[in-house]
This record gives C-alpha cells, sequence and structure tokens, in this order.
C-alpha cells in the first residue's frame, strides 16, 4: 500500500513539474518571439541586438503587467507605458538611426493602443 502511494506521489509530482516547465517555457518562447519580431521590424544589426535586446527584454514584461491590469483605468494605463518608455527612451534613441528610432516610436504607440483598447476599462 506505501508503495501505491508513493508511486502515486511521484507521478503526481513528476506531472505537476511537466506541466508547470511547459508553461514557463510558452511564456519565456512568447517574449522571445516578441523580442525577435520587434528587432526584425526594426532591422538592427548584430552590434544594435546586442545593446538593445537587454534594454526589451527589462521593458518588455512591464507593458505586459500593465495592460494586463484590469485595476487602472486607460488614463493611467497609458502614463505608466509612457514613463517607462521614457526611461529607457535616451539609451533607445542613442543606438537607434533616426529611421529605426521612429519605427520604435510607433511599435511603442501601438503598444498603448493594445493597452487601452484590449484590456483597459
Amino acid at each position: 500500500m506505501k508503495t501505491r502511494v508513493y508511486l502515486f506521489t511521484a507521478a503526481l509530482c513528476s506531472a505537476t513539474f511537466v506541466l508547470l516547465a511547459s508553461t514557463s517555457y510558452a511564456q519565456k518562447s512568447g517574449k522571445l518571439s516578441k523580442l525577435e519580431a520587434i528587432s526584425q521590424q526594426l532591422e538592427l544589426t548584430p552590434q544594435q541586438k546586442v545593446k538593445i535586446l537587454p534594454i526589451l527584454r527589462d521593458e518588455l514584461p512591464k507593458v505586459e503587467a500593465i495592460k494586463n491590469d484590469n485595476s487602472i483605468g486607460k488614463i493611467q494605463k497609458v502614463q505608466q507605458i509612457r514613463a517607462i518608455h521614457q526611461q529607457t527612451d535616451p539609451q533607445m534613441k542613442a543606438i537607434l538611426s533616426p529611421a529605426q528610432y521612429q519605427k520604435l516610436q510607433a511599435i511603442r504607440q501601438q503598444a498603448i493602443r493594445e493597452a487601452t483598447q484590449t484590456y483597459g476599462r
């Protein structure tokens, strides 16, 4: 009887671990694909990627959290997302060409539109 309980518990723990690992991978994979999409849209050089991707990797979860926060209104979402963008803006502007920077501004505006249309109150 103890062996059955032990085997059942081990199987349950293994299944839980696999489920959590696959969920975590899917979330990371989704973020990576967004980062790669932005990288492609901006047509980053390899040197720019090395500098820009860590900034975006830090910024993206913060913006996504604001988009998904239903406890704040549309105006607050816009203000908070713009504040995040303003923090990284000088770094981005120094690395990107003027054309790339313009594209980044358009991508950021789209993120703000999504936050207020899809997720907003």
